[in-house]
């Protein structure tokens, strides 16, 4: 900071100007920068040809970390007197902190033309090719869709380019696309309360809200970005997109109240073919399409729809509620509990604790013998239906009529046989059928169907022992004939 001063001027001016300086360099060295720029300045404004003033004014600017005006002052230095190093150099700093490193890299090789030994410029061009680098790797990532590994390329450019919108917008961009809307809305916004007109950190926060399911909003920042610049073409295609999704999805759910399912599924269908990287709306409109799904009793397709949903957006709990029902209607009682399970651990209500309960109930039950399926009668069968039942599947599976069968045969329908029995004798009595129903535990009530004996219960019915007998009146042909 000691150059010479040449100024044309007369030499009190000089000396005044020198003063100035001097003063500067002062409060330069005490870190109040403010009062170093204003008698660097004053500095310049005495005597406006010397080098050295705009270089010392320029390093102040770079430590208030106004590094655009910082390089006005560095490249006028340099324009002043073309040997001054240390005004290269600042050129050069000035460039690589706002992202210029092509530029940084002429400057700091100009540096090494007039000191070849120079190790402050031999390591900043390091740096500038380091960043370069960098840059070319994010760009790859970019079209790959490696969004993480962009935000990783950009934070190690940043800490050598720390004021570079261009680096700090593409991050952003990048942190919206992983779903790291509040990061992506900082960095937008920090910038944004910098240069409340720059078109890239409009369009970063319209793209959070776009992809925070806040359309009308998003569409906004895209319009107020397409003003500052007609021919941004992620701004256009994003406001684009907005509008046919928000429509789209509309149209959808007007065609669902409208009890017109074949048409909302077929427009949900279309909206999510808008844009994929929409993770939020799309998790609503698989779910919505899940729901169309359950309606016209395609089960599965529901399924399939709310897993979408819920891989999209893990904290959605309307598709795990909408899968959970469509896995009880389709009897999957184990993914239903575990669906209801993760709701109601995130939402304690009454409600959820109840849809759980029920679920393990149904699980329960599911995993005992199905007493109704076994007589071939529905849940609501009446007495008479289920006696009937009874007498049918007896004599259909009872051991005499199969004595002339294979042994193992003879085993199978002696076990169905029992399970007959077993099944007419919970379902005939009111009470044990209820408790059934209601999924308890029948042998923490006193019975144990492993002592349970199906010819007494055979017997009872038909009117104790001698009432029928079983003949064959020919191979394979059985009639019964009672006493």
């Amino acid at each position: 900071m000691g150059d010479t001063p040449e100024c044309p001027s007369p030499a009190g001016w000089e000396v005044e100007a020198e003063s100035f300086k001097e003063q500067g360099n002062a409060y330069y060295a005490k870190k109040d920068y403010n009062e170093a720029y204003n008698y660097y300045t004053k500095a310049i404004d005495t005597c406006p040809n010397n080098a050295s003033y705009y270089g010392n004014r320029a390093a102040t600017l770079m430590m208030l970390g106004r590094f655009r005006e910082a390089l006005g002052d560095a490249q006028q230095s340099v324009r002043l007197d073309d040997s001054f190093v240390r005004g290269h150099l600042r050129e050069g700093k000035c460039h690589l902190s706002l992202g210029n490193a092509m530029a940084a890299s002429r400057c700091f090789q100009r540096v090494l033309e007039l000191d070849h030994k120079n190790s402050q410029a031999q390591q900043e061009l390091k740096n500038a090719t380091t960043v370069l680098e960098y840059e070319k790797i994010a760009e790859v990532d970019f079209e790959k869709r490696d969004f993480r590994k962009v935000v990783f390329c950009m934070d190690r450019a940043l800490e050598f380019a720390p004021a570079c919108h261009r680096f700090k917008i593409l991050k952003a961009e990048c942190l919206a696309l992983l779903g790291r809307y509040p990061e992506a809305q900082s960095v937008a916004s920090d910038i944004l309360r910098m240069d409340s007109t720059n078109a890239d950190a409009l369009y970063v926060r319209g793209l959070c809200l776009y992809y925070e399911d806040c359309i009308e909003k998003a569409v906004q920042f895209f319009v107020q970005a397409l003003r500052m610049a007609p021919d941004h073409e992620k701004a256009c295609l994003a406001c684009r997109n907005a509008k046919a999704l928000k429509a789209k999805k509309e149209d959808g759910n007007k065609a669902f109240k409208d009890g017109n399912y074949k048409l909302a599924y077929e427009l949900y269908t279309e909206a999510l073919g808008i844009d994929p990287n929409n993770i939020k709306t799309n998790a609503k409109l698989y779910c919505n399409r899940g729901t169309v799904n359950s309606k016209l009793r395609k089960l599965e397709e529901a399924i399939d729809d709310c897993t979408n949903a819920v891989k999209l957006d893990d904290t959605y709990i309307k598709a795990y509620l909408r899968r959970a029902q469509c896995y009880m209607d389709t009897e999957q009682y184990e993914d239903a509990v575990r669906d209801y399970e993760k709701v109601y651990q995130t939402e304690k209500t009454k409600e959820h604790k109840q849809l759980l309960k029920n679920a393990q109930v149904e699980l329960k039950k599911s995993k005992r013998k199905d007493y109704y399926k076994i007589l071939g009668v529905d849940k609501n069968a009446s007495e008479d239906e289920i006696k009937k039942a009874y007498r049918k599947r007896a004599l259909m599976h009872h051991p005499d009529r199969h004595s002339g069968a294979s042994a193992e045969v003879q085993k199978e329908e002696e076990k169905k046989f029992k399970e007959v029995g077993e099944a007419f004798t919970i379902l005939s009595d009111p009470k044990k059928k209820a408790r059934y129903d209601s999924g308890q535990d029948l042998e923490e009530d006193g019975l144990n169907m492993g002592d349970f004996d199906a010819n007494n219960i055979f017997k009872a019915f038909f009117g104790g022992p001698g009432g029928f007998s079983f003949e064959a009146s020919g191979p394979g042909n059985f009639f019964f004939q009672f006493g």
